[in-house]
């Protein structure tokens, strides 16, 4: 989610909060945050930041190394990629194939940290780059790189590298894909959807970009020092991200077929990263709420059966959808209003807890 919308939840959520009953006693709050934050178990959230980032680079590492390979390929056929798929047809397709399965792969090892890595402040730059930054057509909310290939190209602001690698591995950007060829992999006389010809100059760059990328992740990671604030404010800033997720699923491919204005979202479902993000910060408020609990243990314990409700809802409709239901516009636009409506209101029990203990949510 774009970093200034993040912010601008944040402030509306601590409004609503502050409509609740005020602290009398300021001092004795921020002595029993201190208290509580032994209880809270930090350390089991920076390990699932920790065991997540280790997959993403895992992963972008086998992206990086088929997608070098496949340039090697194409840089062999002086980038005929016509005869290429002619003469090589199976090692492209085992290529392509490899590849995708490999970003299918990566995508949950994020999604499921997604909640820490932009809920942080001092992480939050990193999902900009790799997930939810936008091209230079939006610059408010832009990504700040270019990426360069090998022939000399640049590409500005293109976008954040999930996009990237996905809409030229699926064929879903004419920009980032081979000029010119049907991409017939199977060799059947027909081209479905999934069959893709990546430019190969442009796709061994992004890969290149996104594995360096997710190696500072994990460094960054590594020097992350967690406290109560950062784990609070993760969780008010991201649990009510609904609407923005289920409009883009309203958008994309799994509802809107070929008239989709998303371009990426098509190797998964939005839906499944809806479930992996909740998911991540059901974890993080499972670590966090014998802190919360100094403040009211009832409203802690309801709030943590609502957040895991809020992630079972997903979770259902992602299962529902896999298993063939055909959602349409309208139900994404009904949903996602009664998803919101649920992260809000728990995001705004969370942010009146971190009053009531005297910590101060980040912005």
């Amino acid at each position: 989610m774009p970093r200034t919308a993040l912010l601008a939840l944040l402030a509306c959520v601590a409004l609503v909060a502050g409509c609740g009953g005020e602290d009398d006693d300021g001092a004795t709050s921020a002595a029993t945050a201190t208290t509580a934050a032994a209880e809270a178990d930090l350390g089991a959230i920076k390990e699932y930041l920790l065991e997540h980032a280790d997959r993403l680079v895992a992963e972008t590492e086998s992206l990086q190394r088929d997608a070098e390979a496949y340039h090697a390929l194409a840089e062999r056929y002086d980038f005929d990629y016509a005869r290429m798929l002619a003469d090589d047809r199976e090692q492209v397709t085992q290529l392509i194939d490899r590849m995708q399965r490999t970003f299918q792969a990566a995508n949950p090892a994020y999604e499921e940290m997604e909640g820490v890595v932009a809920g942080v402040p001092a992480l939050a730059d990193y999902d900009v780059q790799i997930d939810a930054g936008a091209d230079g057509s939006d610059p408010e909310n832009a990504v700040a790189f270019t990426i360069e290939t090998p022939a000399g190209r640049t590409f500005e602001q293109p976008g954040n590298f999930f996009f990237l690698a996905e809409t030229s591995l699926w064929g879903t950007e004419e920009r980032f894909v081979a000029e010119g060829v049907e991409p017939d992999l199977d060799g059947d006389g027909e081209v479905t959807f999934g069959e893709a010809l990546p430019d190969a100059d442009f796709l061994v760059a992004v890969a290149r970009d996104f594995h360096a990328t997710a190696q500072d992740l994990r460094e960054d990671a590594e020097a992350w020092e967690p406290n109560e604030a950062d784990a609070l404010t993760a969780l008010v800033v991201m649990t009510p991200t609904m609407s923005e997720y289920f409009a883009a699923w309203k958008n994309s491919r799994a509802i809107a077929g070929e008239d989709a204005t998303e371009s990426g979202f098509v190797a998964a479902s939005r839906l499944q990263d809806i479930a992996d993000i909740l998911g991540g910060l059901v974890l993080v408020y499972d670590n966090v709420r014998p802190l919360i609990a100094q403040a009211d243990e009832a409203q802690a314990q309801q709030t943590g059966r609502s957040l895991q409700e809020l992630h079972d809802f997903a979770a259902r409709l992602r299962d529902e959808e896999a298993d063939g239901k055909r959602f349409t516009a309208q139900d994404a636009d009904t949903l996602g209003s009664e998803a919101q409506d649920r992260a809000e209101a728990i995001a705004g029990q969370i942010t009146q807890a971190a009053e009531q203990l005297g910590i101060e949510l980040q912005a």
